[in-house]
């Protein structure tokens, strides 16, 4: 089990939101509410999504390699 202040638990954060937030740009009801701001503290989300679509492959490299980290070596 991870926690949020090790950099371990603060790398599965970033990437479980950025995640998330590319994910909720495609459903088109949450993409114009939530995805709909771009400065400020919602933008945040917008960045996120942006990210998330459009390093998509590394992202999932990501994803993959610390699963297998957090399964296999820790």
């Amino acid at each position: 089990m991870t926690n949020v202040y090790s950099f371990d638990g603060i790398v599965v954060f970033g990437l479980l939101f950025i995640c998330t937030c590319a994910y909720l740009k495609k459903v088109p009801r949450l993409n114009s509410w939530l995805l709909s701001e771009k400065k400020g503290v919602w933008g945040v989300f917008y960045k996120a999504a942006v990210i998330g679509t459009r390093l998509h492959h590394a992202v999932a490299i990501t994803c993959l390699s610390m699963a297998l980290y957090l399964v296999f070596l820790k």
